[in-house]
């Protein structure tokens, strides 16, 4: 069996950060898959000196760190942001527990420091046995190609790249300036070093392939690996019980997520039915190129008493607040997977979505698909399935019966053997 490094650098830089994102997820299951396998396993961390490479203990380290940051282990009523939700919300906080506490944001900086200590006393890319497999599984520093020079001097080193999207390329306008570029150079390291590419749909495995046949770059080839669920997202008992219909979106605050059309939709919403107005909680850090949608959010009096922004919310306290909501709402112009989608199926939430192609990819069978733009559609959907006798409510559960959730299991089943061809 060859050796693995896998590359903790993100993981590192989000040490900072109460939650993870989408892709800090990935990076985490991962790191976590690949520590825990038989056979030589390494950390790397790429610096402005080279790359630094940690025995399996010091890489270890860095991942329980990350993972202690952001609470991966806490249960919900532990959770000190979705008690505060559920406060806010009017439901009642979830039952206190001793362990209940705010962030531990001096824990978060004592673990960078040591993290940081760790990896300035590691060796460089020599400590790497012939012939390792070297894991990227996320796309940064990417841009930065010379960090990636050092895969000159090893020819024996295998690399495998995991690809999340190409939405900078395709919609340069929901990014910020200049970041079309960045991902372009992002796309060609990969061509570049990849002898393998994993990617988390046959949507973007496509896209990525196209892309390198238009630049006349080499072509790599892809497999599809769907993303995991975690296990917090099963089906199950909820602390959460809202009074009056509510509505889920998660995902940062950006124009390509198309929260004004919501924003804009629930101000209409307000006027017309004031107190029964449905709830939107908006699940995620404010972001990029979102003025118009700040601008709503902090001044649009209309929607203060129904809109709900929650940041920082833990794993086990979104699951918990899926597990009680009406239905998740999905209106994004482009993803590269759409992880809520189906997180919110694991938890027999009913999905309504936009009708893009990897959302019909991940949620056919059980998602109600609708145009982006069609304003009126999602309107008139959403207030059908506000109504607990309404038909259609009763048709997206029970296309929910039978849906198996994609296991982090079903994935490495597939990206293991990749790692050792």
């Amino acid at each position: 069996m060859s050796a693995i490094a896998v590359d903790l650098t993100r993981m590192i830089t989000r040490l900072a950060h109460p939650s993870p994102s989408g892709i800090d997820r990935v990076d985490l299951a991962y790191a976590r898959h690949v520590l825990a396998q038989p056979g030589e396993r390494f950390g790397l961390v790429s610096t402005a000196l080279g790359p630094r490479v940690l025995d399996r203990d010091a890489a270890a380290s860095v991942v329980a760190a990350a993972a202690e940051g952001w609470e991966e282990s806490l249960e919900a009523a532990g959770d000190a942001v979705y008690r505060g939700l559920l406060a806010k919300l009017g439901t009642g906080p979830a039952p206190a527990i001793a362990s209940a506490s705010p962030r531990p944001r001096d824990t978060r900086r004592r673990l960078r420091v040591e993290t940081a200590l760790r990896v300035l006393r590691a060796g460089g890319h020599e400590a790497l046995p012939q012939g390792t497999t070297y894991l990227h599984t996320s796309h940064l520093r990417l841009d930065r190609p010379e960090r990636f020079d050092w895969l000159y001097d090893r020819q024996d080193v295998r690399t495998v790249f995991f690809v999340h999207d190409l939405i900078p390329i395709s919609y340069p306008e929901y990014g910020r300036p200049g970041e079309a570029e960045r991902h372009a150079v992002r796309m060609e390291t990969m061509a570049r070093h990849g002898a393998q590419i994993i990617a988390n749909s046959a949507d973007v495995a496509a896209h990525f392939s196209g892309y390198l046949a238009h630049r006349a770059l080499p072509a790599r080839p892809v497999a599809v690996a769907p993303l995991g669920v975690e296990p917090s997202f099963a089906e199950g008992p909820t602390h959460f019980a809202p009074e009056r219909p509510t509505f889920v979106v998660c995902g940062t605050i950006e124009p390509r997520k198309n929260h004004l059309l919501l924003l804009n939709l629930w101000r209409d919403l307000a006027a017309e039915l004031g107190p029964q107005t449905p709830r939107l909680v908006l699940v995620g850090r404010r972001g990029w190129e979102a003025e118009n949608v700040v601008d709503m959010l902090d001044r649009c009096r209309a929607v203060a008493d129904h809109v709900t922004e929650v940041r920082g919310l833990s794993t086990a306290g979104l699951a918990d607040l899926l597990r009680g909501a009406t239905a998740l709402l999905m209106p994004s112009f482009a993803e590269g997977y759409g992880i809520p989608v189906v997180e919110a199926a694991a938890c027999r939430l009913p999905v309504i979505a936009s009708d893009i192609p990897v959302h019909r990819e991940i949620g056919a069978g059980f998602a109600e698909f609708l145009h982006p733009l069609d304003g009126a559609g999602w309107r008139r959907t959403i207030l059908a399935v506000s109504d607990p006798k309404s038909g259609l409510r009763a048709a997206m559960a029970a296309r929910l019966a039978d849906y198996a959730a994609p296991t982090w299991g079903d994935h490495f089943t597939i990206a293991e053997p990749l790692l050792h061809e």
